[in-house]
């Protein structure tokens, strides 16, 4: 049974024939040529904003990049920043597949928006992707009086899988006692690997874009066995974590037919109880990445809702 009929009448588009995909090791590559790159460029192509790529070379001898947009008439005060993390289902996407909301942001906002190359599973299974998202981080803040950044402003951000990472990345800095992140901003966030196997999600989500059978190809590849088993890490799937006291203040946004949508709602909640400030936002007939559609209503509002709690929180 489809439950099309419950799409937001605006996201009809990315319900069509052409855009469904199941994410497989056959069809990984093509989808990683097909889906890596950003959508809607000419919304951004004259905005004053700079972007440039730098390398940091870790421990292991890989060359980490991050991709840094900012404002060209920028303050002479230091900026604050959104440390951006990618989505992709944990095995596809760039930073540069964001490019248009990051550059977006740094030009309404005013700020720097760094996003991290992290590498994807199968090839690099957990915990290289968290690690990769962690050192990123480090970087930014040991090279921020250099860069012109706050580092008492910083918020980290992600979608989907990136917002995963961005969760992971919180419990990470909370628990090694590193510098924390003022804010969390976590944009339909994959969290739960048992949602891709002992937990049956709820009929009407996970119809369109993003499927039970791509999510389970993705929680395998970055556990490197089958989802839903014994000892996962809370630093793969932040949904494990039994404690979720001292995390940054959270604001996470999903779809009401997000396949996530029953995670999303629970870790929310979880956070709740355990003190943290945070700020929920379900969008009635918004399926997975329903933002990418610019110019619709519920991407407007959801825009509109992110801007207004980076405004509040990062003092702008």
């Amino acid at each position: 049974m489809s439950f099309k009929h419950l799409v937001h009448p605006s996201l009809e588009p990315m319900t069509s024939p052409e855009m469904a995909f199941e994410m497989n090791a056959e069809t990984l590559q093509a989808m990683r040529d097909q889906r890596s790159q950003p959508i809607g460029l000419e919304y951004v192509q004259d905005l004053p904003v700079t972007s440039k790529a730098v390398f940091t070379t870790l421990e292991d001898g890989h060359e980490l990049k991050l991709v840094i947009y900012q404002p060209e008439n920028r303050s002479a005060e230091a900026l604050p920043v959104i440390y951006h993390i990618h989505g992709g289902g944990m095995v596809m996407g760039t930073p540069e597949m964001m490019e248009v909301r990051n550059k977006l942001l740094a030009d309404k906002l005013g700020v720097a928006v760094v996003s991290v190359d992290y590498r994807l599973a199968p090839e690099y299974p957990h915990p290289i992707p968290v690690e990769d998202c962690y050192a990123g981080y480090q970087w930014t803040v040991a090279n921020a009086k250099t860069l012109g950044f706050d580092t008492s402003r910083i918020v980290s951000m992600g979608e989907s899988a990136g917002g995963g990472l961005a969760a992971a990345l919180s419990l990470l800095l909370r628990d090694r006692g590193d510098r924390s992140l003022l804010g969390q901003y976590l944009i339909y966030p994959m969290l739960d690997d048992r949602t891709a196997s002992s937990v049956e999600p709820a009929p009407p989500v996970g119809e369109f874009i993003w499927t039970r059978a791509s999510n389970r190809f993705g929680w395998g590849a970055l556990l490197g066995q089958e989802p839903g088993g014994e000892s996962v890490s809370p630093y793969a799937a932040p949904a494990r974590a039994a404690d979720l006291s001292g995390l940054p203040t959270t604001f996470m946004y999903t779809g009401a037919l997000d396949l996530f949508m029953e995670e999303d709602l629970d870790y929310a909640k979880r956070l709740m109880c355990a003190g943290v400030p945070t700020e929920l936002h379900v969008y009635p007939g918004a399926i997975h990445a329903f933002e990418m559609l610019l110019a619709g209503p519920l991407a407007e509002q959801a825009s509109t809702d992110i801007q207004r709690s980076l405004r509040a929180l990062l003092q702008l």
